[in-house]
């Protein structure tokens, strides 16, 4: 029980972080509606945690790979990353 609290509250962490990257003016237009996408899609309960949690790393991996990401976005990415990384079964 302790675990799903603590996935329960890293997954929302990890997704306030995404809202603070799609709301910043910083973020290239072309990721902020790739990011929203993932957005809806770790608040879906179609699938477990682990789960939706592995598909957005995937997807947030491709998108830390573009070259006209902001560095300090891209760092941002990354802590939405550690967020769900801690994510167990």
């Amino acid at each position: 029980m302790v675990d799903d609290i603590q996935n329960k509250e890293s997954m929302k962490e990890a997704i306030d972080t995404l809202n603070q990257i799609v709301t910043s003016n910083s973020t290239p237009k072309t990721k902020k509606k790739s990011i929203s996408d993932l957005i809806l899609s770790l608040s879906s309960q179609e699938y477990s945690l682990s789960v939706r949690a592995a598909n957005a790393i995937s997807l947030l991996d491709d998108v830390t790979q573009d070259p006209n990401m902001p560095s300090y976005v891209r760092t941002q990415l990354w802590q939405a990353v550690s967020k769900l990384e801690s994510i167990r079964e």
